[in-house]
This record gives structure tokens, sequence and C-alpha cells, in this order.
């Protein structure tokens, strides 16, 4: 039950005020009655708590969350018996990277890299835990005042080496087309190399305006960057230093061995980007305006692979209701 009203109790949690809504959960900010804190208190929609994705999603958030304790990384409370499905989180005041990119389009480079930096920092922390994000965007950024970030939304992250297998993973196991990795898009699990990625199509956008790869819809934009070169950061931008096209095109890299094989090594380039030897002979700088176009087969095969989730869940609520 997401309808609650100011001065309403959840345990010990006394509800201030509605500060977001979205399709499955409401955001609530409270005061822990404990300690006076204000906090962020998530509850889902009624009808989503009985939607088994969802809630299978919605544990498996809280229960990433709440292990996890870095500066850059929103933080989960334990809430032991409750009363109904809700989680308590920290609050941040701020706004989400993506309201922040869609006013202002593009950023200074030396503000791109700070907040690419704290993104980079929260990525190596989270993956020294054996937590793969796997939905990193802008969405699941949060922006402070002073550019302070936290990463949020844990709820198609997966713990590393994990062999549970549940219908939300067959469903949830690709992030937003536009972030989405080469290796994720071709069906495969992805490990700390997918959010790389992921935070260098950020990178690309938060310098140039543009993610590096669009479409009429999902299959197109995952396609293309299967098989295409995006416009190369400094044809968009040429105050845009060689040295951190450079960056990009690491985090990019279309084959996860040759990217950055950890999030440490991102973070070190991002410190010190004066350090980066460019690549002059790099086939994203000399073939970018060759488009190849997918073959018939290709196209059938990720339109199958989409479907596979759709079916798979459909089947498996056709046997709850009639259970």
């Amino acid at each position: 039950m997401s309808q609650l009203h100011t001065g309403d109790k959840l345990d010990h949690y006394t509800i201030q005020n509605v500060a977001a809504r979205s399709g499955m959960a409401s955001i609530f900010r409270a005061t822990d009655d404990r300690t006076g804190e204000t906090v962020a208190i998530k509850v889902p929609h009624p009808e989503m708590e009985a939607d088994p994705l969802f809630y299978d999603r919605f544990l498996r958030e809280q229960e990433i969350g709440v292990k996890l304790d870095h500066p850059n990384v929103m933080k989960v409370f334990p809430n032991g018996d409750h009363s109904q499905l809700y989680m308590a989180m920290e609050w941040v005041d701020g706004r989400l990277l993506r309201q922040i990119l869609n006013d202002q389009k593009e950023f200074p480079p030396e503000r791109a890299l700070n907040i690419a930096l704290q993104i980079a920092l929260a990525l190596e922390y989270i993956h020294s835990k054996g937590v793969v994000h796997r939905d990193l965007k802008p969405e699941n950024i949060m922006v402070n005042g002073m550019d302070g970030i936290k990463l949020i939304d844990f709820g198609i992250a997966a713990n590393v080496g994990s062999k549970r297998l549940t219908f939300a993973k067959f469903s949830q196991t690709m992030g937003t087309p536009d972030y989405i990795s080469p290796e994720q898009v071709k069906g495969k699990r992805g490990d700390g190399r997918s959010d790389i990625y992921a935070l260098g199509v950020m990178l690309y956008e938060m310098l140039t305006g543009k993610v590096p790869f669009t479409g009429a819809n999902a299959f197109i934009i995952m396609n293309d960057r299967l098989l295409n070169n995006p416009v190369p950061p400094r044809e968009i931008d040429p105050s845009i230093s060689p040295q951190l096209q450079e960056i990009i095109y690491r985090a990019m890299e279309r084959e996860p061995a040759k990217r950055y094989q950890s999030a440490r090594e991102f973070v070190h380039d991002l410190q010190h980007p004066e350090q980066v030897g460019v690549a002059d002979d790099r086939e994203e700088l000399t073939n970018w305006k060759v488009r190849k176009q997918p073959r018939t087969r290709q196209i059938l095969f990720y339109v199958a692979m989409a479907l596979i989730p759709i079916v798979i869940f459909g089947i498996l609520l056709w046997v709850a209701k009639h259970t």
C-alpha cells in the first residue's frame, strides 16, 4: 500500500511528503523516529507488490544495497521485520543526472571528468564486493548541488558468480539500450566490464550531448553498436582532448578483453588524463562513416532473444494463477 500521507507512521518512520512517483513505486521523504534523521522510503504500488518479477527485483535491490557502504553509493538501511514491503534509504538532496543532461545537454570536460571519476570509484567499490550493477545510466545517478554523486537502483544488479537463476533474471538480464554493452546484446551475462562500457557511453554523452548510438527502436540501437563505430567525440566538439577521447574508446571497446579490465584502471586514467597515450591508428577514427547493416538472420536472432523473457514470464504468471 503506497497511499501514505503526511504524518502517517510506517513502523518507526514518520512520513513527511511524497518525493517522487514512478510506475512501480513511490519515494517518500520521512523521519526516522529513533534518530531524527531524514530518510527516503521506497514503497511499491499495490499492483506491483503482487508482481513476482517486481517483488524479486525489489528484494534483490534491498539485499545488495544493505551490504554496500561507500560515499558514492546510496545507502540502504536494514529493516528487519516490518509491517509491509518497503525500503529505507539515505536521503539525498539533488537531481538525477538524466534531468541535468536534459537541461544542459553537455558538460565542460572538467565537470564530465569529475562526475565520471566518482562513478568509476563507485564501480571500483561495488565490483570489489562482488556486485555488478548491469543497468548503469544517467537515470540511476543522483547528483547533489556540489556535483557529488550517488549510484542508485540495484534492481537488476547481480552478485558475481551467483548461480541462482530466476524468471526475474531471464527478463532483466539486459540494461537500457543506449548503455547496454555489446556482450549483453549477444545474450551474455556480462561482468564488471559491462558497467565500464556503460560509463564510457555516459562520458561520451556528458561531453558531446549525444549518445553514441541511436535508432528508431531498441533493436536498431543494439545492432548498431555491434557493427558500427560512433562519431568520434572530437568530430562533435574539437575542444575535447585526444586523451579524453582515447579514454572513451578504451571504455567502449566492443570486445571486453580490449576494454579497461577493471574500474581501477579506468579511475587511474580519469585521474591522470595527461598520461594517457593516444592511438592514432584506431579503426574508430578511420571508418566511422562506414555504416554496416545487420543481416536478416541477426535481426531475427535478437528479436528471438528479446521474446524469450516474455514467454517465460507469461508461463510463470499462468502457473502462479492456476496453482
